[in-house]
Parts: C-alpha cells; structure tokens; sequence
C-alpha cells in the first residue's frame, strides 16, 4: 500500500480518514516498510469495518495485518451494547481461539540437539498432525458437552495436563458462557475424534531455544533462560470451531438484513448485540474457545509424556496460553469512562500491561506475555504487554509474522522437500505429513517477524522481552 493513502500519525500509526460510510478512522500499527508491503485488501476490510454499527474509536491493524474473510487477519475491533454495537463471526474467524501455549523445559538447548532427529520422529509419530488427523480420544454425546463447558479444566480432570496450568492459561483454562445447546450436531460430529490434534495450515509444534534475551527483569519473571530449550504450541479449535463460524455467518445475513444493517461486504455478517442470533452466537463460540483450551491443554500433556523419555529428570512448565481469534466482553476506558466492549480480536493476542488483574499474580508485575509465533525457519519472540496497549487497541498487539503471499503463491514458488533440506542444513528439523503444506508454509511466505515485533513496540503495544530460534517443528 502507498503511505500516501494515509494520515501518518506517528512512526508507526497510519490512519485511514473517514469516508463514505465509514463511522471511525481505522488505524494500521505498522512501519513504513510494512505499510508498503500489506496488502491493498487490508486497507479495503478495515475500511468496512469501520462502517459497522457501534463500533467504538477505531478500527485497528495490528503489523502482521493481511487479507482475511471479512476482517482482515490482525484486525481488531469493539463494539458498544449501548450504541447499536453488533457481534460479526467473520471478526471471529473460522478457527475460534486459535491460540499459543509457550512451555519451558528446563533442558539446555545442546542436549536437545544431541537427540533432534529422534525427538523428532517421536513428536511426530504422537502428536497427530495434519488435515482431518485424529487422536486417540473419542468423545460421546455427553463428555462433548463436559469438553465444550470445562475446557482445560475438563482435560486435566481426565489425565491429560496439569492442574498448575490452569493460572497460567487465559480465562484459567474455561470461558464462561459456553452454550453447548447453540453448537450444532455437525460441528459435535467434526470434533467427536479430534481432540489432542494439531490440525493443519500454519499449526505447529515447535521446539525452540531462547536465542536472546531483551529485556532481562521480564524474562526472569517469565522463567527464560538462555540456550535453554522452550516447546511452543499453536493450534485451535479444529473442525468444530470451523463449523461454527459457518453456522452462524448464514444466520447472521439475514439477522443483518432484519435489523436494517447495510454490510458492504457479506463477509461482514454480523448480528445486534443482545438479538437471539448474537447470543447464540457468542454462545457456540465461547464454547469453541473451551474446545481449544482443551486442545492444547490436552497436546501439552503428550508433550510433557514424549519430552520425559528423553529428559527423564525435566519439569515442563507453562509459561502462558492465550487466544487468537476471540470475541470478549471487556472493560475499557474511552472518552474518560470505562464501559464494557464486546471486542473482536482476528489474529491479535490480548495483550494487557502490567498491574492487570486478568494476568497470573508471578506475571502481574511484568505485564502479560504475549506469544509471537514467527515461521518454521525464522525466530518466534515472546513479549510483554503494555499498558498503553489499552489506548492504542483496546489492550491488543500482534500475534505473529503474518503471510506476504498466499498459500498457493507459495506452493508454486517452493517445494517441501527442498525447503525440508535447506532447513535441515540449518539445524532446524521438519516433520509433516504433507509436502505440499510444508510449501505453503516457506518461511519466505512471511513477513520479517522481526520487523513486526518491533513494530509493535514502537507502536506501545507490547515490548520484546526473548527471542527464540527453531531446533525442531512438527507442522500440520
């Protein structure tokens, strides 16, 4: 995009001035570079985003903003009950709290390269990867229901996790509000085989060594050491969190239509907040998030299981676990007095600044960490949040590199199995079960996950706190 189309505001704020139908400016956190790079959708969706009704202040980018389904990936937006505000699914995302979990090992990292390629061949062969993959568990109607309200209280009452972990996951580990009778029987069919899976896409698990330290006060809160080894999980809410945002899109066309909400584009399908469909929605999709705090509660347990045959002595820690795509009714000051939001973050970390009550009492003091995963071949970084976060983007920054090119893009551009070598000349061990996917997901498909953390500093929405390099990454 042209800086030229913007208001620049600062080094790293670009504004979109109001026009048409648009209620607010919208806002992209990036630097020029960046700005010069991102897609011209980008500017287009946040543009509409802006005309939704009782949208409050801005519309938001965050630095790895690209193309999405109605919100751009990296958008973030809140909505007010009182002023006509709505609830979209498509600022949710098909992938319902798709989220990070960072998990410290203790285990310098030279050991782990000492063992790499058969810890990998275990994560691979006991972690469950890949499109359609499916584990060991089966749920029935009724422990469906028991998933979907307990999240990853429910895993760890069933074996699998820790109950140490619940402090250290958002929400402790189950969202209130789930309505198990709003999810519909295909999304529970989808989801009856694959808990403990990692899916497919950009989902992973990576075993990384914290390559540098920025900030050393924070990483000691946070328990980074250097050339220790740390395992970072990213995955979602599977076939069932797809199905809902399916679901609830065809309800909420017409929802919008009856409540005379002119969309400029389908994709934005959204519902009056308190209306029948948005509590559904937000219902369903609430639900969906415990599915995803289970998921990833459930594949740190297999983690935990596979790393103690090799590291018989460790004690994997978690260091915190947070959603991606997310719709949450929060408290936020605007104008002088805080009311409560219904914020929309796609493909944007929660990211609340120091003193937050929300954050576990040991990180309180540091601000929350925020997880950036970078690509298979790059750097992956953890940060802090900030409190300017709050008036910058309703208390949100970034959640990884972002893509520079589409999938297909990629897949013509690149082999797996040439990417697999060149990676594997590095140091850094692949696995998949698709070639293609591990095309799709070139590092050279990203963005300079560098540039955009610091991005994201610059803006005052989170601070780097560690940066940490591949050893080994299990890809979907």
């Amino acid at each position: 995009m042209e800086p030229s189309h913007f208001t620049r505001l600062d080094e790293t704020a670009w504004q979109i001035e109001c026009s048409g139908a648009m209620r607010v400016p919208a806002i992209i956190y990036a630097d020029e570079n960046l700005i010069r790079d991102m897609d011209e959708k980008v500017y287009a969706q946040l543009s509409n985003v802006a005309t939704l009704p009782g949208i409050v202040r801005a519309a938001y980018a965050m630095p790895d903003a690209h193309w999405g389904y109605g919100f751009p990936i990296g958008g973030v937006a809140a909505f007010d009950p009182a002023e006509g505000g709505v609830v979209s699914a498509g600022g949710v995302g098909f992938d319902i709290s798709c989220g990070v979990r960072t998990m410290l090992t203790g285990v310098p990292a030279h050991e782990v390269a000492s063992v790499r390629c058969a810890l990998a061949d275990s994560l691979f062969r006991q972690v469950p990867a890949g499109l359609g993959s499916e584990g060991a568990i089966i749920l029935g109607d009724t422990e469906m229901d028991a998933m979907l309200s307990g999240g990853a209280r429910w895993a760890i009452a069933y074996g699998y996790g820790e109950l140490r972990d619940l402090e250290r996951i958002e929400e402790q580990g189950c969202v209130a509000g789930a309505r198990t009778d709003c999810v519909s029987v295909r999304a529970r069919k989808r989801q009856q085989r694959e808990m403990g899976t990692l899916g497919s896409g950009n989902h992973y698990l990576e075993v990384q060594a914290v390559d540098e330290i920025f900030d050393p006060d924070a990483a000691k809160a946070y328990g980074l050491v250097r050339d220790e080894a740390a395992v970072t999980i990213h995955c979602g809410s599977r076939g069932l969190g797809h199905q809902i945002g399916t679901d609830y899109l065809k309800e909420m066309l017409p929802a919008a239509a009856a409540a005379g909400i002119i969309l400029p584009d389908r994709e934005l399908a959204s519902a009056p907040i308190g209306s029948e469909t948005a509590t559904h929605y937000l219902g369903a999709m609430r639900a969906a998030v415990n599915c995803a705090l289970a998921n990833r509660e459930i594949l740190g347990h297999l983690l935990r299981r596979i790393w103690g045959h090799y590291f018989p002595d460790a004690d994997v820690r978690l260091l915190f676990d947070v959603s991606h795509n997310t719709c949450k009714i929060e408290p936020h000051a605007v104008d002088g007095r805080t009311r409560e939001f219904y914020v929309h973050r796609k493909g944007a970390t929660r990211a609340f600044g120091p003193g937050h009550p929300a954050i576990p009492e040991p990180l309180r003091s540091v601000g929350q960490p925020v997880l950036i995963g970078g690509s298979m071949g790059t750097a992956s970084y953890i940060l802090a949040g900030m409190a300017s976060a709050e008036a910058r983007a309703f208390s949100s920054a970034c959640h990884g590199a972002g893509r520079a090119m589409s999938r297909h893009a990629a897949a013509k551009r690149w082999k797996g199995r040439q990417v697999g070598d060149e990676l594997y000349t590095r140091g850094i061990v692949i696995r998949s079960p698709s070639m293609r996917g591990v095309a799709e997901e070139a590092p050279g498909a990203y963005k300079d996950v560098g540039a955009v953390v610091a991005a994201a500093e610059h803006a005052g929405l989170a601070r780097r706190v560690a940066r940490l390099r591949p050893l080994i990454c299990i890809k979907g």
